[in-house]
């Protein structure tokens, strides 16, 4: 069985100085992990200037500089020394939908870069977000369809395959998980347990599990007996199991406690658990 912890169940860590991208790379050795799922805030000299003007995403920003390339060759010798693949390369930042055309553009450009790096990662999959609002009107549907069907195939080209989160946005509403997922062919799913609109979780469950590609199992809290108190997370792992998902099993854990790593720890022995159970 493979196991990954998402990056941002350590941003905290991350934010105070005390994790970088080679420190959650053997933190997650050392926590039993068998795969790497990284989000792109861990790569901070990769990151974009938030005042940078959309007109200034052109094609040439996807080309990485060979500084950047090196840094990223020094990341995959490290998870390499580690023993621990690259499995998601989860990126926010770089959505398809947003309501001006500038803005698709220089999301699109951003989308672009990304898909470089995690194949100079050697990451098997890229997260990238559908953006837009719940009520996904058609010109918003196809505006997403459009731009996953382009992601798709410059990704096929790299190895890599494209998935999807029920993130925000769009993303929040069952109904269009299933929508975008029906008309983009290619396209996963990161399936998130808790990333539902207030109310929908359950349905979220039921509807979406078949096209779980990646998990985040997400935490909170635990009682004393390492049960999770804010979400039926055996409940919502049966639901993947009885779909037939097999692949890592992937965690992203926000204690409330600001336990990081006793998070992490008790969200992996809690998904052993339900397993061997079931």
């Amino acid at each position: 069985m493979d196991i990954s912890i998402c990056s941002y169940s350590f941003h905290r860590l991350l934010e105070a100085g005390k994790q970088d991208v080679f420190k959650y790379i053997s933190d997650c050795r050392e926590l039993g992990a068998t795969k790497l799922d990284l989000w792109n805030g861990h790569l901070r000299p990769l990151l974009d200037d938030p005042a940078r003007p959309p007109a200034s995403f052109t094609p040439e920003y996807a080309q990485l500089s060979p500084a950047e390339g090196e840094y990223l060759v020094e990341i995959r010798a490290a998870a390499g020394e580690a023993g621990l693949p690259f499995g998601c390369l989860a990126v926010d930042g770089a959505h398809i939908y947003e309501a001006s055309p500038e803005g698709r553009q220089a999301n699109r450009m951003k989308a672009y870069r990304w898909l470089a790096i995690a194949e100079r990662l050697g990451a098997e999959q890229i997260r990238l977000d559908a953006g837009g609002a719940p009520e996904m009107p058609e010109e918003m549907f196809e505006m997403i369809v459009a731009g996953y069907d382009d992601l798709i195939r410059r990704a096929g080209e790299k190895g890599l395959e494209v998935i999807m989160e029920n993130h925000w946005g769009a993303s929040k509403i069952p109904e269009n998980v299933v929508r975008i997922l029906e008309a983009v062919n290619g396209l996963g799913l990161l399936f998130d347990t808790a990333n539902w609109a207030e109310g929908t979780q359950e349905q979220g469950w039921a509807l979406c599990a078949r096209y779980a590609r990646a998990t985040h199992i997400k935490t909170f809290a635990f009682d004393a007996a390492g049960n999770e108190t804010t979400t039926d997370i055996p409940r919502a792992i049966g639901y993947l199991v009885a779909a037939g998902y097999n692949g890592c099993w992937g965690i992203e854990s926000c204690p409330r406690d600001g336990d990081e790593y006793g998070g992490a720890r008790k969200t992996i022995a809690l998904i052993r658990r339900v397993l061997d159970g079931i």
